[in-house]
């Protein structure tokens, strides 16, 4: 039961980190603390419980996870909260929570040999961010026009296009970078995008009422990580470990 109750307790604060990054692209410090302090009754009855040998144990993990992400974020690989919400959950659930439901023990595919919850939950989360770029790639089908998807078929993987007259500033960026020509505007992939900034928007509106481009441009949507965390972290409650279990299915084939 107290396994269950920890995995409810964190929900509240991953799913409003969720809306917070979705929305802001950041998420406050506090909600962390605040999530913490409520995971610190657990981590309290746990030492209480289970003596040395949890405190022993809590401690690794936690070194261990600190330190996988804390490299991952001088890389750039991902942002402050994503490092800090696997820290905290790597305290509140350093090892796979043990669940029954209806007689179903969770998670469904077992522990992985590792055992670690929170490198789990970032390793689901990594796989899962697969899943959208399936789903732009079926948007785009359905949305476009055969002719544009087969002149930049890469870009359906990656974003999506959208009118130049409704563009706004927002957590989206052009695929492409563009420059003026005599010819008229050039267009070109580049790895960072560009920017919408409110020089860039009112430039493109300007050069749509020239009728020097057509209505549309190829932008990219900036996915939140705390999406893909939040639903990895789901998935190891209840599933498992998505790369242990991709990585039998593939020794056994």
């Amino acid at each position: 039961m107290i396994e269950l109750l920890k995995v409810l307790a964190c929900m509240p604060f991953l799913l409003y980190a969720c809306y917070a990054d979705i929305k802001t692209r950041r998420v406050a410090n506090e909600v962390w603390v605040v999530m913490f302090g409520v995971g610190f009754v657990f981590i309290m009855y746990d030492l209480i419980t289970l003596g040395l040998p949890y405190l022993i144990r809590n401690i690794l993990t936690f070194a261990f996870i600190f330190t996988f992400v804390y490299i991952l974020f001088q890389l750039g690989a991902f942002g402050g909260a994503d490092a800090k919400v696997l820290m905290v959950i790597s305290l509140i659930i350093p090892t796979f929570p043990d669940i029954v439901i209806n007689g179903t023990q969770l998670p469904i595919n077992g522990v992985p040999p590792l055992g670690v919850f929170a490198f789990s939950v970032f390793g689901n989360s990594v796989i899962l961010t697969v899943i959208v770029p399936i789903g732009l790639f079926i948007y785009n089908l359905l949305h476009n026009p055969l002719k544009e998807n087969l002149k930049r078929p890469l870009y359906m993987l990656i974003g999506y296009r959208t009118p130049v007259s409704s563009l706004e500033q927002g957590h989206i960026r052009m695929i492409e970078s563009y420059n003026e020509t005599k010819e008229g505007v050039s267009f070109g992939f580049t790895r960072s995008g560009t920017e919408l900034t409110t020089n860039v928007i009112a430039e493109l509106k300007a050069y749509l009422r020239n009728g020097k481009i057509n209505d549309s441009v190829w932008v990219t949507p900036g996915l939140p990580f705390m999406i893909p965390i939040t639903a990895g972290f789901i998935t190891a409650v209840v599933f498992g470990d998505l790369i242990f279990y991709l990585t039998l299915q593939f020794m056994m084939m």
